[in-house]
């Protein structure tokens, strides 16, 4: 990971190499087709002050009911909006009372509907990000972590996106970690 605040007055600069110092940090490699996607999400959605407050399934039953490059658009929007979410908000998840395998699958499936109706080139990309979306998401993850804030993941959402790629690994990471307690009476 590189030390020092990054000056570069290149926004395209910046991004890449916080993205950059993020993989390092989390011991994870992104393709430079993925790289580039994420470095262009971040930037595309980095003034989405509604971001927050959004509710992706609506978008997307939205987009899926529109045609053409409309359709194309929302469901974009929708997979890069869950992958934010997933990534650099996760503790959205537990304010909405969903797991954060909600915007995964989410953003995962616009991805798979997107690649569904594009041609080959397009179909392509969107059906890697589709394949690759937890470890973007844990690429946004290090992000976060990079500005000192604590993300809070819950253990199941963190052994789930670990789980992911890890498959074992992440069992034996995660066994005896997560103790259930016994719901108290209440009187």
């Amino acid at each position: 990971m590189r030390d020092g605040i990054h000056t570069d007055p290149n926004p395209t600069a910046l991004w890449h190499a916080l993205i950059k110092d993020a993989e390092q940090r989390g011991k994870q490699q992104l393709d430079e087709m993925l790289e580039s996607y994420l470095v262009f999400t971040l930037m595309r959605h980095q003034s989405d002050s509604q971001l927050a407050g959004r509710v992706m399934a609506m978008e997307l039953l939205r987009g899926l009911e529109c045609s053409g490059k409309r359709r194309e658009e929302a469901l974009r929007d929708v997979g890069d909006r869950c992958l934010l979410l997933a990534g650099l908000y996760p503790e959205q998840a537990a304010e909405r009372m969903v797991s954060l395998n909600y915007f995964v699958d989410l953003g995962r499936g616009s991805y798979d509907q997107l690649a569904a109706h594009l041609r080959a080139g397009l179909a392509d990309l969107y059906q890697h990000l589709a394949r690759s979306f937890a470890e973007l998401v844990r690429v946004l993850v290090q992000v976060r972590m990079l500005s000192g804030q604590w993300l809070g993941l819950q253990p199941m959402d963190e052994y789930a996106l670990c789980r992911e790629r890890g498959g074992r690994s992440a069992d034996r990471r995660f066994a005896g970690a997560v103790m259930l307690k016994a719901p108290q009476r209440v009187q």
